[in-house]
């Protein structure tokens, strides 16, 4: 069994695939081809959002927001303890401090009363300027959105949304990637829309960003001028070199159709299946509150306290069940962190849960006997 099976996947859209990446090659526009701006547009649509500005990795999509923000030294940016390094990672490279928020034990999203207790304290310390929050959509479920944005308005904080593993889900009729000031996704394979390598995108309402932005992706170009030939040799800032290849904006546009067309819904229905089959065996499932929807870029669960985790994957290894662990370690225990304010962190919640989840397999290709083999292999190990 494959953890999240990408060979299915292309198995079944192969044809599209195939053809999308021979057109790209045959036109040999590799780089900044019309694949690009289509794939731009149709995510900006989808999301519903003005701008969306492809990139290349969701890292640098993070890292050019807080650029574009001018955030750095003597800053505080307001991170989720449990979260992959890239959250926290990217405003501490622009200099400023990540300040790690624990979360919410049963959606593993920042949570909102820890994060205005942290915000309060930052102020009251007066060492940092309380700038931003990172709000991660983590496992694919949107964060708590209405109530991190009433904090950040009362404290004039903006929002970065990290919707690297939330692509495609939802809060009632409004999509991720549309809930921060500015919204950031990865195209990372295993990632709920993911490509054949590398490939982020950053989203706004607000042009004057979306313009920085571009500019910021590309050397730091002059983008006042699109039409001028000679603009992109017209340097008016320090940038970066942060383009999606044009043959993976062609696979995403493929693999966009399916993932609007069934995955969503069926990744949701194998979902399910896991959380129905759990019942009454001592795990704790994630909670998917009324009115929110998740892409499940990962379903986790928390194993009983005690459980020897890593015998318990040596045991699901031997029956070709695929585990991970996401993530092993909080954010504040990360060794780049060591000796930064950054380390001095209260997140219990994080603790517990870097000791007890547990990834199991599922992408939209699972079928309902491959969740029941899973569930009937765990049930022998842990009741």
């Amino acid at each position: 069994m494959q953890f999240r099976d990408l060979s299915k996947q292309y198995e079944v859209l192969k044809p599209q695939i195939d053809e999308a990446m021979i057109k790209v090659a045959a036109s040999a526009h590799f780089i900044s081809g019309s694949e690009v701006k289509e794939l731009e547009k149709t995510l900006a649509k989808y999301v519903g959002v003005k701008h969306c500005i492809t990139c290349a990795n969701g890292t640098d999509a993070i890292t050019i927001a807080m650029r574009a923000w001018g955030i750095g030294k003597g800053d505080a940016v307001f991170v989720p303890d449990f979260t992959f390094f890239s959250s926290g990672e990217c405003p501490a490279d622009e200099g400023a401090t990540p300040v790690f928020v624990d979360v919410d034990q049963r959606t593993y999203n920042l949570d909102p009363k820890k994060l205005e207790e942290a915000v309060k304290k930052v102020v009251a310390e007066g060492r940092y300027k309380a700038k931003a929050v990172v709000a991660v959509d983590l496992f694919g479920l949107p964060a708590d959105y209405p109530a991190i944005k009433e904090i950040c308005k009362k404290y004039g904080l903006l929002i970065l949304e990290d919707g690297a593993q939330g692509f495609g889900g939802s809060i009632n009729d409004k999509r991720a990637c549309s809930y921060g000031d500015i919204s950031t996704t990865s195209f990372f394979p295993a990632k709920p829309l993911g490509c054949y390598g590398d490939g982020g995108a950053i989203f706004t309402d607000n042009d004057e960003w979306a313009d920085l932005i571009r500019s910021i992706c590309v050397h730091g170009k002059d983008t006042s001028n699109p039409n001028d030939p000679n603009a992109k040799y017209d340097n008016i800032r320090i940038g970066k070199n942060s383009r999606l290849d044009t043959i993976q904006a062609a696979i995403l546009l493929q693999k966009f159709k399916a993932f609007v067309g069934y995955e969503l819904k069926d990744i949701n229905k194998v979902a399910g299946w896991y959380t129905e089959g759990f019942k009454d065996i001592g795990l704790i499932v994630p909670e998917i509150k009324e009115g929110f929807y998740s892409s499940w870029a990962q379903y986790t669960v928390q194993l009983p306290i005690g459980v020897d985790r890593k015998a318990l994957q040596a045991k699901l290894k031997s029956a070709d069940i695929p585990s991970m662990i996401y993530y092993a370690k909080p954010m504040h225990h990360q060794g780049a962190f060591v000796g930064t304010d950054s380390a001095s962190a209260d997140c219990p919640v994080t603790e517990q849960l870097c000791a007890t989840v547990l990834s199991l397999p599922l992408d939209p290709y699972k079928t309902k006997d491959d969740v029941d083999f899973v569930i009937a292999e765990l049930k022998k190990l842990i009741c």
